[in-house]
């Protein structure tokens, strides 16, 4: 039963007993990264106001002015997985050093392209699925990095506080690119996300992390795909999770995909009034996130999600009938509350959920979702819009949003239930004399029970599957003697004996608790006898 043993080696004293939401903000390390991810997120709603802009002034169809959404998230859903399992087996500084200097260039051929006047929509649409290439690399990076930095205790108010930098970037991204379209042209604005980008790269270059590299060596990326993916396969918590976030951006992203038009829509309105409904927003975020601890204490996790979709619902049901700004800025101001609130409730339960060792995979699969569901309900809610109207997209939006929400929670409760991931070692590696270079191994576990007890044993050995398999085993069986009741063997393939070590460093005091449950029902003189053999039909010939 193997498990894992995170590097944290900026990690706060875990004594540290300030929970207030600014508490994460005593840590140098913290604060220098908070402020580059509030750079590049500065840059990204920049380049999202820009593009969204622009196209408006390249087309007027409704489809096309959505897209520029779906064309910003889908690459993060395509390539999360990939992303996370690089942030995880890689130096994770020089990794988001690279993801920042593809933005900078990414943003420096827009800008050239549109000084030389040569921009059309399915350029921009490419470019901005580019840039989206950028932000997909490095939001998992960044989401593994910080409980790295932080007491488990203060990791609520360490993600808070990043929804803080993701919503005062949606307030100073747009102004600053409302300002410049109005003042400058779009060109400005990305010439300007360029050098923000190369801004935060360069406090990157002074973060001192050292990498440590595993002793196994580093993990092949279609292996550490392949284990993360079975992570989240055997975790109905995460599963619920996941469910959950990619609902309410399914719905709620009807709202920024088809701002653009609704600011056009409203009396007087223009870019200003496009920025002003997107700074509303993220202003609605930013003074939420000051109540989500006291919020969270009075109100249990699947609660607090279903007030924040039927606000959010109700925000957009007002938009979508504003005559102007006056009755929309409230509602964006309600919605950024509503936002947040359904964000980051659903991030931190993510991470409760998930160990160090594959937290990057494990969230850049929440974030696939919600990015996907993001795209999709762009494409989605802009058709509709097309067929339709803007009104009549962004009600029946908000009404199957919180139908939805609520059906999921009466489908999928969450029971506040949660394992503990301490990084423990009951067992040790073992150590063979003639290591395999290749084949898989196979493990039996030999255990003799009472027979009477048989069905009790087999509902247990049912957790151990699921511990087995979301640490990476390729396959997982249980054998029961024909000919000698209560005789049972466990059996479990690797892909090879160095990923068979890797799941010793993967175990937790859960895992530890789980074998000592199953070691109770063995009644042998001995205990449970295990074999590891190579298997020779997967051995490739030279």
């Amino acid at each position: 039963m193997p498990e894992s043993h995170p590097k944290t080696p900026h990690r706060a004293p875990p004594h540290s007993a300030d929970l207030s939401p600014l508490a994460p903000f005593s840590l140098p390390v913290f604060r220098m990264l908070w402020i580059t991810w509030l750079l590049a997120n500065v840059s990204m709603w920049m380049n999202d106001v820009a593009a969204a802009w622009m196209m408006t002034s390249l087309t007027s169809t409704p489809i096309w002015v959505a897209l520029v959404q779906t064309a910003s998230t889908l690459p993060v859903f395509l390539l999360g997985l990939p992303s996370g399992a690089l942030a995880d087996i890689l130096d994770r500084r020089r990794y988001f050093l690279v993801t920042q200097i593809w933005v900078a260039v990414v943003a420096l051929l827009l800008s050239g392209i549109i000084f030389f006047g040569t921009l059309n929509p399915p350029l921009l649409l490419a470019l901005t699925f580019a840039n989206g290439i950028g932000l997909a690399m490095r939001w998992p990076v960044f989401s593994a990095i910080v409980p790295e930095l932080v007491p488990r205790a203060q990791l609520p108010a360490a993600l808070g506080l990043n929804g803080v930098s993701m919503n005062a970037s949606r307030i100073l991204g747009p102004l600053v690119a409302g300002a410049l379209i109005a003042s400058a042209g779009s060109a400005y604005v990305f010439l300007l996300n360029a050098t923000l980008s190369v801004g935060a790269a360069f406090i990157i270059l002074r973060w001192k992390r050292v990498h440590k590299p595993h002793p196994l060596g580093r993990e092949r990326l279609t292996s550490a795909m392949r284990v993360g993916l079975q992570f989240v396969a055997q975790s109905s918590h995460l599963q619920g999770v996941l469910a959950r976030i990619s609902l309410f951006f399914l719905h709620s992203t009807a709202l920024v995909a088809l701002l653009p038009l609704v600011a056009r829509g409203l009396h007087g309105g223009g870019a200003g009034t496009f920025t002003l409904l997107l700074a509303s927003m993220g202003s609605g975020a930013i003074v939420a996130t000051m109540f989500l601890p006291r919020l969270r204490q009075k109100f249990a996790r699947d609660a607090l999600v279903m007030r924040g979709s039927a606000l959010q619902s109700a925000a957009m049901a007002v938009v979508a009938f504003s005559p102007d700004a006056w009755v929309a800025v409230p509602a964006m101001f309600a919605a950024g509350m509503a936002w947040i609130t359904t964000a980051n409730t659903l991030s931190v339960s993510a991470q409760m959920g998930l160990p160090d060792w594959v937290r990057a995979r494990g969230m850049s699969m929440y974030q696939m979702a919600i990015m996907g569901a993001s795209a999709l309900g762009a494409a989605l809610w802009g058709q509709v819009a097309t067929l339709g109207s803007v009104q009549i997209s962004l009600c029946i939006a908000a009404t199957t949003g919180v139908l939805t929400m609520w059906a999921t929670n009466r489908a999928m409760p969450h029971h506040g239930i949660e394992e503990d991931l301490t990084p423990s070692r009951p067992l040790q590696a073992p150590v063979a004399n003639e290591p395999p270079a290749t084949g898989h191994v196979l493990v039996t576990i030999e255990y003799r029970i009472d027979p009477a007890r048989a069905d009790a044993f087999r509902a247990l050995m049912q957790e151990s599957r699921r511990s087995r398999l979301s640490h990476g085993a390729l396959s997982w069986e249980l054998l029961r003697d024909l000919g000698e009741p209560g005789r049972f063997v466990e059996q479990i393939v690797d892909d090879s004996w160095t990923d068979h070590l890797r799941r010793f460093d993967r175990l937790t005091a859960a895992d530890a608790a789980l074998r000592e449950r199953k070691l109770a029902f063995h009644i042998g003189e001995s205990p449970p006898v295990v074999t590891r053999s190579v298997m020779e039909s997967t051995v490739k010939s030279s």
